[in-house]
């Protein structure tokens, strides 16, 4: 492992020139970056931003001398530390990966071997590669699992992959990324997973390692506020081509292109909040848990009006999909009932029929796994229009048709696979599955939260459009608050299992706040470079002060 004195910062340590990158589809080579140019200096973070499609993560990837599967390098050279990553071999590079140069995926789900603990997992690069023995690699690691902050740092390796959430699995992939303590660092969306309260606990431990060690990092996201907090620099992507680059407080104060100016516009968006008059779901007193011993809800009592949208906040663990877990029937309530249409509820999804199955339905935060892959649009959207509503042949496309005009996409979609599509096209294919059903609730879990934020407009639009439409109701689980300000009209707060309060959107986003509300607003990033580090000196003193 190099000292700190080893790693000079100021040292130029990545050089790309004329990177160009072309894409298979379909038998046919498309370009998806056209000439860009970067470099980077050790203990400088640069910051990647544009709308899906832009080339960020294709970019990330070939800092690394890498290209996915079906892609290709054909123009450009890749400079590392004096070593042209475009001329070597590939047991050259893999000496590199995991060693000198880290990649943090976004979805850490996907990243993780199921069967091998995280300890496992953790420590395997640095022992292999020769850095540390194994005790030195687990002590390391327990040490980076405490400055991320992970819950019982000490044994929580010893724990496999489905055994934590989805924001402890991305952290423990940062310190898996950190255990060789890297010259170079990938974050491509490290924290689009998190809470806020959670993401700004990892914002700092990142930025502490970086600084610490003098790594170098390109960070790239689509949320302008994370980014203003964690770059030296930022580069605007657009179809794979450079919009414009500058010093971070220079880009964010005084952006020349319009498009930028646009993507600094996108979290304007909000609706005015409309109370309910009727109740269309009731859940009273609702305890529920996976052990039979912790209960994960405690006493959970939620209204939802008809043709509203109530936003479920809180962070990771606080019971938000839990609770839509119950409501739809997977895990039933140990205490508590529910009521729907002033009805009771079957609490067991095996107990409810046909026409309560199709009123209440699910669009799930991640689009690649909730779509089949091997099946058409047209059996996607169609499936639930044959199992609820009877309806097949002509009339079935018919109505696939009717739907993907509802969901502003064209009819030429009807025979694509979700593999053609971009994650926001999916999204929205997801959405019209849902509305296939013709529902009373629609549960949205993080719906949003993979998505850039010109693309998260559009679908926050869209739905309320939808709603409009055809009076249906969201219960929206997020951890996003500019989301929140957009598309709800009443606000539950979660922590720890409870509810801890439930209002109108003007009632619970303005002061006087209950203590976790004001800790959950306050860990809003904003488009402050100085946002974060000034956070944290106040969190310091008030901690010093009691």
């Amino acid at each position: 492992m190099k000292s700190d004195k080893q790693r000079i910062k100021g040292e130029t340590l990545l050089e790309i020139r004329g990177l160009k990158i072309e894409g298979n589809s379909d038998g046919v080579w498309h370009p998806i970056v056209k000439g860009v140019d970067l470099s980077l200096k050790r203990g400088e973070v640069l910051g990647l931003i544009g709308e899906s499609g832009a080339g960020k993560s294709t970019i990330g990837l070939a800092a690394m001398g890498f290209a996915r599967p079906g892609c290709r390098i054909t123009h450009g050279s890749i400079m590392f530390d004096g070593i042209d990553l475009r001329a070597a071999s590939e047991e050259e590079k893999r000496l590199l990966w995991g060693s000198r140069i880290a990649y943090v995926a976004q979805s850490a789900a996907a990243a993780f071997n199921p069967a091998h603990k995280l300890i496992d997992q953790t420590v395997e690069t640095a022992v292999r590669r020769g850095v540390m023995d194994r005790d030195q690699a687990v002590s390391d690691a327990i040490e980076l699992y405490r400055r991320l902050q992970l819950p019982d740092p000490a044994h929580i390796g010893e724990r496999y992959p489905h055994q934590v959430s989805g924001g402890q699995l991305q952290r423990a992939m940062t310190a898996m990324a950190m255990s060789c303590r890297p010259d170079l660092i990938i974050f491509d969306e490290p924290t689009t997973a998190l809470d806020v309260t959670t993401q700004v606990e990892v914002l700092a431990a990142m930025r502490n390692i970086v600084e610490q060690f003098h790594t170098a990092a390109i960070y790239i996201t689509h949320d302008l506020a994370v980014v203003a907090q964690m770059a030296d620099r930022i580069m605007v992507l657009r179809h794979g081509r450079e919009v414009e680059e500058a010093p971070t407080r220079v880009m964010l104060k005084e952006p020349k292109q319009d498009y930028t100016k646009t993507l600094w516009a996108v979290r304007k968006l909000a609706k005015p909040e409309q109370a309910g008059s009727e109740t269309v779901l009731n859940v009273r007193h609702a305890d529920a848990s996976y052990s039979g011993v912790v209960k994960v809800l405690d006493n959970v009592s939620v209204i939802l009006p008809r043709g509203r949208t109530v936003a479920v906040v809180g962070e990771s663990g606080s019971g938000k999909s839990t609770l839509a877990r119950v409501i739809t029937g997977l895990l039933p309530p140990s205490r508590g009932d529910i009521l729907f249409n002033g009805q009771p509820l079957p609490p067991a999804l095996k107990d409810r029929d046909k026409d309560t199955l199709r009123r209440i339905q699910m669009i799930y935060q991640s689009a690649d796994t909730a779509l089949n892959p091997r099946q058409t649009i047209r059996d996607i959207i169609g499936r639930p229009l044959e199992f609820y509503h009877g309806v097949s042949g002509a009339a079935r496309d018919r109505r696939v048709a009717d739907l993907l005009t509802a969901i502003e996409l064209d009819e030429s979609y009807i025979d694509r696979l979700p593999t053609e599509l971009s994650g926001g096209q999916k999204q929205r294919i997801a959405i019209a599955r849902a509305l296939a059903a013709e529902p009373d609730i629609i549960i949205c879990d993080e719906v949003t939260s993979a998505l850039d934020q010109i693309v998260q407009e559009e679908i926050l639009k869209l739905l309320m459009k939808l709603q409009k439409d055809t009076n249906v109701s969201y219960l929206f689980i997020t951890h996003d608050i500019a989301t929140v300000r957009a598309i709800a009209d009443e606000i539950v707060v979660m922590h720890q299992g409870k509810v801890v309060q439930q209002g109108l959107k003007s009632q619970v986003l303005n002061p006087p706040y209950p203590p976790y509300t004001e800790l959950l607003l306050s860990s809003v990033p904003q488009m402050d470079p100085d946002w974060l580090t000034n956070l944290l000196a106040q969190r310091t003193g008030a901690r010093a002060k009691a």
